[in-house]
């Protein structure tokens, strides 16, 4: 017995987390009252909240995590010109943040357990030219930190990380946001701790706070002087009352992600060529991202299949990172920048990779309904059709 589509309703990867309303509402009216829409207490005391959770001294709010890297890297001191080395195993939006503001990404192949950036082939990719290494912490899992502090330690250089998935998430021990000269966060609306759109700037140096902080607002410093070239990144009060919101959440939310973790391995396990990706052992891990790899070899059939059977059922996966960054325009069709080495490790996970839905909305029976499918998928070949649900 069939039924087509399994889900009426789409389920979508990263659909917004929705805090209290009313609280949300509260702030805002109170934003409001106050006729302080910009840059005010909220987003104050969103920085504070969030250098807490990150265990760092400072916390510098943005209206995205885009510009915040871009503040992190001028910050930082990197200069219009110089390289930087970066995975091409992440999403457009990291190199693209570079390209932006004249820097040169350097596409740099990964470890495939971590996904994060591979320190031996970086090293290799260090030249006269490089003005900062760019780790990312893909799907929430650290990369090799120590390594590659190790690396931009023993070359001078900036070592700033791409934390975008990693909130709340530990390595050894520690949050995620006191590694290397700044990491950034993304509060996007996809991401399970959201401010409608967002995003900050975590460091323990006070220097580069201070330059980000000016940058973010023209190039005006505490004193209300202009002290540097800068930019309008400001947050407004509005999305810091949504991150505020959020945050309040953020162990419940994490708690629901780690379940829905736990029942997509049960209901994928035993499948031949699936696994679901782990995060890294004995640490605290956010899990707003599941995320499955489809070895074709053994599953006998690949991620493009699996992943247009689910959408067919209103489940909407997502291919990430595929194409690699470096397979990406303007990246390729600029062979003259950027050299148009292979990849290899980066494009074989790019081509096995798929994300599934998580997040508060996800429960047991939407989980239950996409592992069948996925079963159903590998079992038949991808046949037309769908397992029933009721069987």
């Amino acid at each position: 017995m069939f039924r087509l589509p399994v889900f009426r309703e789409p389920l979508h990867v990263g659909r917004p987390n929705i805090g209290d309303r009313e609280k949300l509402r509260e702030k805002i009216d109170d934003a409001l009252d106050r006729r302080w829409l910009s840059s005010g207490p909220l987003v104050r005391e969103l920085e504070e909240r969030v250098a807490a959770l990150a265990g760092t001294a400072h916390a510098v709010a943005t209206c995205n995590a885009t510009v915040a890297l871009q503040l992190a890297a001028r910050a930082t001191g990197v200069q219009a010109g110089a390289e930087v080395i970066v995975p091409s195993f992440t999403w457009v939006a990291t190199p693209h943040a570079l390209d932006w503001i004249g820097l040169t990404p350097v596409f740099c192949d990964v470890d495939e357990e971590t996904a994060g950036i591979d320190p031996a082939h970086a090293e290799k990719l260090v030249g006269p030219a490089t003005g900062a290494i760019l780790g990312v912490h893909a799907f929430g899992r650290p990369c090799p930190i120590d390594e590659l502090t190790e690396l931009a330690d023993r070359h001078g250089l900036p070592l700033l990380f791409d934390a975008a998935h990693a909130l709340g998430s530990t390595h050894r021990g520690r949050p995620v946001g006191g590694f290397g000269s700044a990491e950034v966060f993304s509060f996007h609306a996809t991401k399970f701790i959201n401010s409608f759109e967002g995003g900050a700037l975590v460091t323990d140096d006070p220097r580069v706070a201070e330059r980000a902080r000016a940058m973010r607002n023209f190039g005006i410093g505490e004193d209300r002087e202009v002290i540097s070239s800068g930019t309008n990144a400001k947050m407004s009060e509005a999305s810091a009352a949504m991150g505020l919101v959020s945050l309040e959440r953020v162990d419940a939310l994490i708690d629901q992600n780690t379940r829905n973790h736990r029942l997509y391995e049960e209901g994928l396990a035993g499948l031949p060529g699936i696994s679901v990706r782990g995060q890294a052992p004995g640490e605290r891990a956010n899990h707003q991202y599941l995320v499955i790899e489809i070895d074709q070899a053994a599953a006998g059939v690949h991620a493009d299949q699996v992943h247009a059977v689910l959408e067919r059922h209103n489940v909407l996966a997502r291919r990430y990172f595929h194409p690699c960054c470096h397979q990406l325009a303007p990246y390729s069709d600029r062979p003259e920048t950027h050299a148009p080495l292979p990849l290899p490790r980066s494009e074989a996970l790019a081509e096995r990779v798929l994300a599934l839905p998580t997040g508060e909305v996800i429960g047991e029976e939407e989980i239950d309904g996409v592992c069948r499918i996925i079963r159903w998928a590998v079992e038949t070949g991808c046949a037309d059709g769908a397992p029933s649900t009721t069987d």
